[in-house]
């Protein structure tokens, strides 16, 4: 969250006021309540397939809707802050490459490209330490949903140059992340860890 409440995200001569607000929480709210929004949706959504579905020759466990589990959706939601940030950073390197900077383009696909690589960790990390082994499609969407996002934020960063965009995205970022840091200490003390 320090990224995006300090200026030091902003090019030289475009901080915001600091009296406007301008720049300042304007995406981790938002970031935040989506994500608490979607946990306790999908927290009906399990209760409701836990319920019986009624008499019948089929049991009820054999009709009900397959859920993810908690270990699941905290993975999803760490892949979708993820996403949002590389978002952002795609912004970066697209806007680097719309002003002709190529040194400083190719300086941030590889920082990015190193500090993404080890963000496979932190999304499996809920999945492994209840023991749940992903199938490799499901290995594929996360990644797509994790590093899709940068190769979309360049296209648009090449094309359109707005700070006001990228601080948005860095902002959902924050908030998206806020929240997964507070559900981790949850799924460590319900895993004895």
């Amino acid at each position: 969250m320090w990224s995006t409440n300090s200026p030091a995200p902003y090019p030289t001569g475009c901080a915001p006021d600091p009296g406007s607000g301008h720049g300042r929480g304007g995406g981790e709210g938002p970031g935040l309540a989506g994500l608490v929004h979607y946990d306790s949706w999908i927290a009906r959504r399990r209760e409701a397939a836990a319920r019986p579905a009624g008499p019948g020759v089929a049991a009820s466990a054999e009709l009900a809707p397959k859920t993810r589990s908690q270990a699941g959706s905290l993975a999803l939601m760490i892949t979708t802050g993820i996403g949002l940030h590389n978002f952002a950073g795609g912004l970066a390197i697209g806007n680097a490459a719309a002003q002709g900077e190529l040194s400083l383009t190719l300086l941030l696909i590889i920082g990015f490209g190193l500090h993404n690589a080890t963000e496979g960790f932190g999304i499996v990390a809920p999945l492994a330490a209840e023991g749940e082994r992903p199938s490799w499609p499901t290995v594929l969407w996360l990644g797509l949903i994790g590093g899709g996002p940068t190769f979309l934020g360049t296209l648009v960063g090449q094309h359109l140059v707005d700070d006001t965009l990228s601080i948005a995205f860095l902002g959902l970022a924050a908030g998206s992340i806020l929240y997964v840091v507070i559900e981790l200490p949850a799924l460590a003390r319900k895993t004895a860890l």
